[in-house]
């Protein structure tokens, strides 16, 4: 390569002194066809200096080659990457690729086409120097980091296309595969740095890799953010503990939302306030966090309160209470008929499945739990087939609990929380048929002061004024 670029330099000064036949003769026998090109632009380049009136310094024919050719390379560059655009959206046009859309959206033949003007350029640069001349070799090294940015450009473009793809396509279970996309494009780019710095310094790769053992203590420092994402990333994804889209509470963070990104060094989560909260992958996996997808996956979300009877208000059931219920409420006649006729053969109580109502005639408290039961099970929204429980607690200062316990088919918190909010109201109002009362305290708001309301002013030597006293 130096002997063609000394040859043609020794042919293009022969020209000047009137050898052009000489010029062509040294091209024709040193330089092969597909180097013409370089001995065309070289004859243009004396043609314009000539035209120009300056001399043919060998510094100057350097510098105006280098600037053509680097002209010409990134001319090459885009003439080949507008053939490569058109070519595919003509195909796309012809046959509606969906493949082809994915790669125009996302510039991959752009990316791709970035490694042919250095390319070029490390093609035709060498024959406007000598083999020994130093700059050349700075201008090699140089445009030879410059291709293998190019190329990790284009391998990155690469992944990041199969990424996509795989994720809109074939990502069924959503799983958080950006990290690995991630630790792909780092791999690329850590041996690019490597290779690319073994260029400049004109030392062997491996010889470098060996030098970076003795630092691998602070390498690991330095990613160990990256190393501990890298892990935590794996173990989430082989045990699917986490997808993009679940909702995740973590206790010992603010984090409660959904999650928008899975990354190689953090997890980005939306909380329900809108607001966006970073965690390293490996805190997910160091600590307990709860999980909403299998809420969301059935189907069915879980509500559980429980409301507080006065416990004044219970007492037995009344066959003046069971007509008066049955007939407010038609639903409780089958339920009311079946208990009656079951007391009447002298069987006790049958304690039916969660798809059935359950309760007594027995007491008014009894009828209620049958009631709502039976108002659970006929409500569209609520789950057929789930546990449903309508059951007493241990009595508290507030009043006797009854806990109420049914899944709903409505997952969103919006239209869940209108549903809970649906079926607590009735439930208020209906109790009221039963002859029951929620608690409300004290005493629903009812004061009542008895004793001597004296007008009496009490005396110094009196201890203490008359007692009054506070009734329930």
């Amino acid at each position: 390569m130096g002997i063609t670029g000394l040859l043609l330099l020794q042919a293009a000064g022969a020209a000047d002194d009137g050898g052009a036949p000489h010029l062509e003769k040294v091209a024709q026998s040193t330089v092969i066809p597909s180097h013409d090109f370089a001995v065309w632009l070289l004859g243009i380049v004396d043609k314009v200096l000539d035209f120009l009136g300056l001399s043919h310094d060998k510094t100057i024919e350097e510098i105006i080659y280098t600037a053509v050719i680097l002209g010409v390379s990134i001319l090459i560059g885009i003439i080949v990457e507008r053939i490569a655009l058109f070519a595919v959206r003509k195909l796309v046009a012809l046959r509606n690729s969906g493949v082809s859309r994915e790669l125009l959206a996302q510039r991959t033949f752009r990316k791709c086409s970035h490694f042919i003007p250095p390319l070029v350029f490390l093609c035709l640069i060498p024959f406007a120097f000598t083999s020994d001349h130093h700059v050349l070799t700075w201008i090699f090294r140089i445009g030879g980091v410059y291709l293998l940015i190019t190329v990790g450009i284009a391998v990155s473009a690469i992944f990041e296309f199969a990424w996509t793809h795989f994720q809109k396509h074939d990502n069924q279970k959503n799983l958080p595969l950006k990290g690995v996309l991630n630790i792909c494009r780092g791999i690329v780019w850590i041996i690019i740095a490597i290779v690319g710095i073994s260029i400049l310094l004109d030392k062997s790769p491996m010889t470098l890799l060996a030098g970076l053992g003795a630092f691998a203590a602070a390498l690991m420092l330095i990613f160990k953010d990256s190393i501990l994402g890298f892990v935590a990333g794996i173990q989430l994804s082989n045990n699917d503990m986490l997808r993009v889209g679940d909702w995740i509470v973590v206790p010992s963070t603010i984090a409660n939302g959904i999650v928008i990104d899975v990354t190689l060094t953090v997890v980005k989560v939306r909380n329900w306030d809108n607001t966006i909260v970073m965690l390293p992958p490996y805190t997910l996996v160091s600590t307990s966090f709860q999980n909403w997808r299998g809420m969301q996956d059935s189907g069915y979300r879980l509500f559980n309160r429980s409301i507080y009877i006065d416990q004044s208000t219970i007492a037995p059931a009344t066959d003046q209470l069971l007509d008066a219920v049955v007939k407010k409420f038609p639903v409780m006649s089958d339920f009311v008929n079946a208990r009656k006729a079951a007391k009447d053969r002298g069987e006790g109580n049958v304690y039916n499945p969660s798809t059935e109502p359950n309760g007594t005639i027995d007491t008014n408290l009894g009828l209620f739990r049958a009631y709502i039961c039976l108002y659970l099970l006929h409500h569209p929204q609520v789950g057929v087939g789930q546990d449903l429980l309508v059951k007493l607690e241990a009595a508290t200062e507030y009043g006797q609990p009854l806990n109420i316990y049914f899944y709903s088919k409505i997952t969103a918190w919006t239209p869940y929380a209108a549903l809970g909010s649906e079926i607590y109201e009735h439930i208020a109002v209906a109790a009221e048929t039963f002859g029951l009362t929620l608690y409300n305290a004290p005493d629903r708001n009812h004061f009542t002061i008895s004793g001597q309301q004296s007008s009496e002013i009490s005396r110094p030597s009196d201890p203490v004024a008359s007692p009054s006293s506070v009734t329930a």
